[in-house]
């Protein structure tokens, strides 16, 4: 008996706070060889005329700064070959220094490596590459 009104409670509070537009915390996503990790600052935006092609994140965890790039199902619907880049970018103003680079071709998402970068002013940079193109985003800087 309890466990259903439990159960039942449990229901009304979800849907009491979705019509009061609250929402639960996100849940964290995981880098690779890290695990559950938390965003840090704000999502950016891969744009190419004018619409959005892919999103950049940046996140802490494991004691480290990981970039991640996600490109947006519409961009690899229509295009057959991309490259996409990620990095973690120290310092509070230009030029800034990038740290754990990586690239990959024709994936859907990519990681830069974990870095030691907590205890300075970070931001994650990503673009996507192709066929000439080389639209970039970067998130909001962190200290």
């Amino acid at each position: 008996m309890f466990s259903k009104i439990a159960s039942t409670l449990g229901a009304a509070v979800i849907v009491g706070g979705a019509m009061l537009g609250l929402t639960s915390p996100a849940q964290a996503e995981s880098a690779p060889g890290c695990g559950p990790v938390t965003q840090i600052g704000s999502t950016a935006y891969i744009t190419s005329g004018g619409t959005n092609i892919g999103s950049v994140k940046q996140f802490k965890g494991c004691n480290k700064n990981w970039a991640y790039v996600y490109v947006w199902q519409g961009f690899r619907s229509s295009h057959s070959n991309w490259e996409v880049c990620v990095s973690v970018a120290t310092g509070s103003s230009a030029p800034y220094m990038l740290e754990g680079l990586k690239c990959i071709s024709n994936k859907a998402d990519n990681w830069s490596s974990g870095t030691n970068t907590l205890s300075v002013c970070t931001h994650a940079v990503g673009n996507i590459k192709w066929s000439g193109n080389t639209p970039t985003a970067r998130t909001s800087i962190r200290c």
